[in-house]
């Protein structure tokens, strides 16, 4: 079914309804909107299932560029395909699928190469735009409605680029499969495929949110011997047991030391991994002196504020033999590295059910 549909709205404008952000910082507003027909190489998507991704947060806050308004939100989730633009050979009406962030165009070097995840082709930005620079939403007056990371899932229906779209097993329940769009695949996937933790390594974690709990299970799953997470609340001791988190550091009770100092400690000369998953520069240079010398490998998978830098001796860089490197999307290829965490989650080997603290109804009547 070569941009082809038997659906009734195949190529026809889509009323539906989305939630809209209409202003930094105000609370969303639910309202109607139409979404156009896919246009060659993209599908329209019926959301089935969305969750609550810390990025959403942060730009729904923010009030200068990239931010703009109106704009939906969203980019973890899941959906049914409704139709497809010409040129999509990939996915079918009616084929479960994920959309994601990242693209995956399948031809350019980057992404025929093991070695990297960062498709040339479509690279990422937070555009407001489709990858022709216009916008499948406009609310029922007319006025444009922005696209966020290419997804948009606050939506009931969206249109997504066919590079963006991984075709999934519909066994897996919704409310689970959309934690692996953005977050859980994250976590996994920077232990997993960036920093390829070995059976019987020390892990280090940074900041024990969903992203620190996806990579120490990440490294559970890499058979790691030992995972210390460090936070500043105590509740996620017991929280990140049920991850493989084998010793927990509450960072605000360690008194005149540094969390690096404890971690030598503890490590008998340091990890042979640290993940940063806050997102401050100040704990990118705690977690990269917390690793050992010789091996040691720190992986940045928070998000600071763009514009932070960070200072580091080279003699240290040259003398240390560490390694300091950043982990987009857990170095994931979404077409594939889905697909794998998906059956592992079947298999019952991936843990997902326990990622889930909230549910709410869906936008439908």
């Amino acid at each position: 079914m070569d941009g082809k549909s038997s659906s009734n709205t195949a190529g026809k404008p889509l009323r539906c309804r989305a939630a809209i952000a209409r202003k930094a910082g105000e609370p969303l507003v639910i309202e109607e909107v139409i979404v156009a027909p896919p246009n060659p190489r993209e599908v329209r998507i019926k959301i089935t299932c969305t969750s609550l991704c810390h990025s959403d947060i942060t730009l729904w806050k923010l009030k200068d560029p990239p931010a703009i308004f109106p704009r939906i939100l969203g980019h973890e989730a899941v959906g049914v395909v409704e139709s497809v633009g010409e040129g999509v050979h990939e996915v079918v009406e009616g084929d479960t699928v994920i959309p994601t962030f990242v693209s995956d165009c399948g031809e350019c070097r980057d992404c025929l190469s093991e070695k990297s995840n960062l498709c040339t082709k479509f690279p990422f930005s937070i555009s407001p735009w489709m990858r022709d620079e216009t916008s499948r939403f406009t609310d029922i007056n007319g006025e444009t409605l922005y696209h966020f990371v290419y997804v948009s899932s606050f939506s009931e229906y969206t249109v997504v680029d066919i590079a963006h779209v991984t075709k999934i097993d519909p066994a897996i329940p919704a409310n689970r499969a959309c934690l692996l769009s953005c977050g859980v695949s994250t976590g996994v996937g920077a232990a997993w495929r960036t920093a390829k933790v070995e059976a019987g390594a020390t892990v280090v974690i940074f900041g024990l949110g969903a992203i620190g709990l996806a990579v120490a299970e990440g490294a559970r799953l890499c058979g790691a011997k030992r995972i210390i997470g460090i936070d500043v609340n105590q509740d996620k001791c017991e929280i990140g047991k049920k991850f493989g988190v084998t010793d927990f550091v509450n960072s605000r009770n360690i008194g005149d030391k540094t969390v690096s100092e404890i971690i030598i400690e503890m490590t008998d000369g340091g990890a042979d991994y640290c993940f940063e998953c806050v997102g401050l520069t100040s704990l990118v240079h705690e977690a990269y002196a917390s690793t050992r010398k010789g091996w040691g490998k720190t992986v940045v998978v928070g998000l600071d504020d763009p514009s932070s830098m960070l200072t580091l001796s080279t003699f240290e860089l040259l003398y240390s033999g560490k390694s300091l490197m950043g982990s987009f999307f857990g170095g994931l290829k979404p077409k594939t590295d889905i697909n794998i965490l998906g059956k592992r989650y079947m298999d019952k080997e991936l843990q997902l059910d326990e990622f889930v603290t909230h549910m709410r109804w869906s936008l439908r009547r």
